[in-house]
């Protein structure tokens, strides 16, 4: 069948924003996703800088300054650099075996070994450090099994410092690994192939062929790990609080949860510290990883590492390795959370499930929060997954040279520190708006913009993606056809990247679910969430309390992980981060 255009149909490019106001053909669209980007990605940032160095409109950048300088603000920078350090040089040492093993080796069973050391990064940095006290302590029924129970009143060896630092090195290690995998993807089994036609060892071939090509990635691994170190709120909480051991997302915290709105001038100035130190290291990644356009490969790497009689001991390794890193500490958890007091052995008739009904059924704040938890995080992924649609083909079709600007706003509040992003929401909405003369903030949408405006990145993934593997003839049938930019996102491009905008709406709500960081200063009585309340239970003392609230969130998370691999399949490659 012929199409002809028709020309009682409006063009595709010329949707209508304004009686009167008519854009260029084909500029709807990307102006639109523009002004979404500005306002989520731009804006935010725009006033915390307003708000540091020209408060009252006036440019007076010397109390910003002084702040920073500060001997607090030095101590907890000199903290955040050397916790992040340090981690990331463990966690680079972990996930580079993990990744290297997992890729080249013939071992069984790498998928459940890649899903299981994925699962222990995705649960939250709070889950992960409550757990890992509770392996710990003096009461752990786990090292009381083991026969290594510590003399009473021993101090948790896990808080301060060196706490922080292992269970960082720990949780951030599936970054590591995830970044190399992506590396080693790209590299064509052909040179494999030639280094053994040369009789080159697999040990040799990794060393003198595989490194060197990695070499932007492990660059890369190391500076994400040293990032996300820096933003880690959760784990120095839980670790570094207790022993006064401050770094720079504890000091905003403790700042505002002092002083309140007065203290939000100094937690400006030291979110921009934050942002400042993060900021380098996301440049020097980026720049590590800068390549001259994507190379066609005819065959990926593949496995070409026979390990012969070494292969169980390697898989047992792999697997011990995902028993200290996961199982132990939940294992610990769990027993924390089924005995009736702390020190209590857990046994048949001392097994007891009164912490999980408390905290699940009886307590308002807790049930609350799981509500909330779900709510925030199931809205922000439907919205989030809807916008991807069009946000994807405006980038994909029609951004042109401004793709790459509007790509690096929109990583803005996912690659900086949650905390800085908290402030900037804070600061934007702490007055009413303008026009409608509504304030936003101490409400539920204060979280939720945060969360649109953070997992946006996120949600674009898989869309993208895909976008970029549709052929442009069905948008071509479709001007010939006089349909509107709504009917060809509607009738065309939607139903082609439902699928695709499923998964990112998944794995939103997986990493939004257990958030702790940006909740932390944006909730207020009513809008809790389970991060939040879990970190209050910590602090009350209530351990038992607090493991179960862990438990029972970990466990939504695994369901919706196990969920998203079943759609694997249908999904564009390398999506799913364990799916190796």
């Amino acid at each position: 069948m012929t199409l002809v255009a028709r020309s009682d149909r409006p063009h595709i490019g010329q949707p209508r924003l304004l009686p009167g106001l008519h854009l260029p053909s084909g500029l709807g669209l990307p102006v639109l996703v523009a002004l979404c980007v500005l306002v989520f990605g731009g804006l935010p940032f725009l006033r915390l800088l307003l708000a540091a160095f020209a408060p009252g409109g006036r440019f007076m950048p010397d109390a910003a300054l002084a702040e920073i300088g500060s001997r607090a603000a030095l101590t907890a920078t000199l903290h955040s650099i050397e916790t992040a350090g340090l981690s990331a040089l463990g966690a680079f040492a972990i996930g580079g075996a993990v990744a290297i093993l997992l890729a080249v080796t013939d071992l069984r069973g790498k998928r459940p070994l890649a899903f299981a050391f994925v699962f222990s990064m995705m649960i939250a940095p709070q889950v992960a450090a409550l757990a890992f006290l509770s392996l710990t302590a003096p009461h752990s029924p786990i090292l009381g099994a083991l026969g290594l129970t510590p003399a009473p009143g021993t101090p948790n060896p896990l808080l301060g410092r060196g706490g922080i630092i292992l269970v960082m090195a720990l949780h951030h290690a599936p970054l590591v690994a995830i970044t190399l995998w992506s590396g080693l993807r790209s590299i064509p089994h052909s040179l494999v192939e030639a280094a053994q036609l040369e009789g080159a060892a697999p040990p040799t071939i990794i060393t003198r062929i595989l490194l060197p090509v990695l070499r932007p990635q492990i660059v890369a691994a190391g500076l994400i790990a040293f990032v996300a170190g820096i933003g880690n709120f959760g784990i120095p909480a839980l670790l570094g609080l207790p022993m006064n051991y401050l770094t720079l997302p504890t000091l905003i915290y403790r700042r505002l949860s002092s002083f309140g709105p007065a203290g939000l001038p100094d937690a400006a100035a030291l979110s921009l510290l934050v942002a400042l130190v993060a900021g380098l290291g996301i440049l020097a990644s980026i720049l590590a990883t800068r390549r001259g356009g994507k190379v066609e490969i005819e065959r990926p790497l593949q496995p070409f590492w026979p390990l012969g009689s070494a292969r169980p001991f390697v898989t047992a390794g792999l697997w011990l390795l995902i028993a200290l890193k996961l199982g132990l500490p939940f294992l610990a958890l769990l027993s924390e959370a089924l005995t009736p007091a702390l020190g209590v052995a857990l046994s048949w008739q001392s097994l007891t499930f009164d912490k999980f009904t408390e905290v699940l059924l009886r307590q308002d704040v807790t049930a609350r929060a799981f509500r909330n938890s779900f709510l925030f995080a199931g809205t922000a992924a439907v919205i989030l997954a809807l916008a991807s649609i069009a946000f994807a083909y405006a980038l994909e079709r029609r951004m042109g040279k401004a793709r790459r600007v509007v790509e690096l706003v929109i990583e803005l509040p996912y690659a900086l520190p949650g905390v800085v992003l908290a402030i900037a929401c804070i600061l934007m909405f702490l007055k009413p708006l303008p026009l409608i003369g509504v304030s936003i903030y101490a409400t539920p949408f204060i979280i939720l913009f945060a969360y649109l405006a953070r997992f946006l990145p996120l949600a674009l993934k898989a869309p993208i993606a895909a976008m970029a593997q549709i052929e442009a003839h069905h948008e071509e049938a479709a001007k010939l056809d006089g349909v509107t930019l709504w009917q060809m996102l509607r009738f065309i491009v939607a139903p082609i990247l439902a699928p695709a905008a499923t998964v990112s709406a998944l794995m939103v709500f997986l990493v939004a679910f257990n958030e702790l960081t940006v909740s932390a200063l944006l909730w207020s009585s009513g809008t809790e969430t389970l991060g939040v309340v879990l970190f209050s239970l910590k602090e009350a003392g209530l351990a038992g309390e607090a493991a179960a609230v862990a438990i029972s969130a970990s466990a939504v998370i695994l369901c919706v992980m196990l969920l998203l691999d079943l759609c694997a399949k249908r999904l564009p490659e390398n999506v799913l981060p364990w799916r190796i």
